[in-house]
């Protein structure tokens, strides 16, 4: 590649700490938003006087099954933007083109398959996942719905990923404001003013979910985008779904993994701690989605940089750019962890105020966090790979806290110890998790140029 050829970008030539901002911070802000979709859901319904702690249960049994449609989105959003930033960087754009088109057929066909699978095996998915005979109406009227939105929920949240590896990431955070806004709005009508109660929260999610998708497509056919969604590049082609899939698939085994540990977990919290347990990690959980979504941002805006700069050959810029995201997720995650330690039982009481909930989740909250600080660079380094085309290093990666260390400690720490072994899981997991990312992530800056991936 000519440098003239890299100047046509500013990914190429601005430098790292300007490009990181400015794609991170809107990421942030949309992450944090975007967050608030089920987040909000459980304050309101939380709150409510008649569905309580068992509507928190229902939507934390509910939230593995959401979870799989999430990892949908991340498989062809973010394995396809991936790809497509690599072709951008290799001045490819008639290929990045393609890639789009293909990624935007992968999200509409695999939220219809989600939406006809989930509709028919719904109740049975529920019960296996650990739903009590208290708590499963109140997850399946909450499902039922949600999973009508599948084909909203799953493109629009994949081609935003595409719309900041566009170059627009405002464009990209003000579609995350649109559909968490509006989501915003509508709960407490839909849940408190008509009494719509789960059925209520979950249709409030769904109709945001359709303005998303509204906007992100919207982009790609007008005069905004910089590379257009073409009817022609609607044409599957195998080679360059292959090369979506491949890339895809860490960030995807990563989500997948996130869904079975939140069914081992549920299953385990049954035994150990009952409905008021479950109620209890779902509010933990609300907690940790907030807490983790800025540093998925910082994430995000980091790996457009990664991967145009790879492309280019520029391995100063990608090395710059792995570190200032290091750096930048560390602190952020610190300001939120401190105000875990800080003010605990306050948050948990945003969700309810039950007292043996408050006291649970408070316990629960502060023994689960513990070493939450280490989990900004482990998102980092392991993503990392996934930006440069490593993808089976980043796989091993993103199983390694979740799939390798997390769940058997939850099972085995239960086994002995009960609920607070399962609590005391979290913070082992993440020590471990801290040591095999830093074996790769330092090798691999390292020998980057030397076995530079080829795609």
């Amino acid at each position: 590649m000519n440098a003239e050829a890299i100047h046509t970008n500013p990914l190429g030539t601005e430098p790292i700490f300007k490009l990181l901002m400015r794609f991170s911070i809107p990421a942030i802000v949309g992450m944090m938003v975007n967050a608030l979709y089920n987040v909000i859901d459980r304050m309101y319904i939380g709150n409510s006087p008649s569905l309580g702690a068992n509507g928190i249960a229902g939507i934390t049994i509910a939230f593995p099954i959401m979870i799989i449609l999430m990892a949908m989105g991340v498989l062809f959003g973010i394995g396809g933007a991936t790809l497509f930033s690599i072709r951008l960087g290799q001045q490819k754009e008639a290929e990045a083109v393609h890639v789009l088109g293909n990624a935007f057929l992968l999200l509409i066909g695999g939220g219809l398959v989600f939406m006809i699978t989930g509709q028919i095996f719904l109740k049975d998915i529920l019960i296996a996942f650990g739903a009590s005979t208290e708590v499963l109406p109140y997850a399946m009227s909450y499902l039922r719905v949600i999973i009508f939105g599948s084909v909203f929920g799953v493109t629009s949240m994949g081609l935003n990923h595409f719309i900041r590896a566009d170059g627009n990431p405002k464009v990209a955070m003000l579609s995350m404001f649109l559909g968490a806004g509006t989501n915003i709005i509508l709960d407490p009508i839909f849940i408190y003013a008509l009494d719509w109660g789960m059925e209520g929260a979950a249709l409030a999610t769904i109709i945001s979910q359709s303005f998303s998708f509204i906007w992100v497509v919207s982009y790609f056919l007008g005069k905004r985008s910089h590379v257009k969604l073409k009817l022609k590049a609607l044409k599957p082609e195998w080679a360059v779904i292959k090369l979506i899939v491949t890339l895809g698939i860490p960030p995807f085994t990563l989500q997948i993994t996130s869904s079975l540990l939140n069914v081992v977990l549920n299953k385990t919290l049954i035994t150990h701690g009952g409905d008021l347990g479950i109620s209890a990690m779902g509010i933990v959980h609300s907690l940790q989605t907030l807490l983790i979504m800025p540093v998925i941002g910082i994430n995000q805006g980091v790996q457009p940089l990664i991967s145009y700069n790879f492309g280019a050959n520029q391995y100063d810029r990608v090395k710059e750019a792995a570190k200032l995201g290091i750096l930048s997720a560390t602190l952020v995650v610190m300001i939120g962890y401190l105000a875990t330690r800080l003010f605990p039982s306050a948050m948990v009481g945003i969700f309810n105020r039950e007292p043996e909930l408050l006291e649970l989740g408070t316990f629960a909250l502060k023994r689960w966090f513990l070493f939450t600080p280490l989990v900004g660079y482990q998102i980092i380094a392991g993503s990392f790979f996934q930006a440069i085309g490593k993808s089976k290093i980043a796989m091993a990666l993103t199983l390694s806290r979740q799939g390798l260390f997390l769940i058997p400690a939850i099972l085995i720490l239960a086994h002995f110890f009960g609920m607070e072994g399962i609590l005391w899981s979290a913070p082992i997991s993440d020590a471990l998790a801290t040591v095999v990312t830093s074996w790769f992530f330092f090798r691999g800056l390292r020998d980057m140029e030397k076995n530079a991936a080829k795609i």
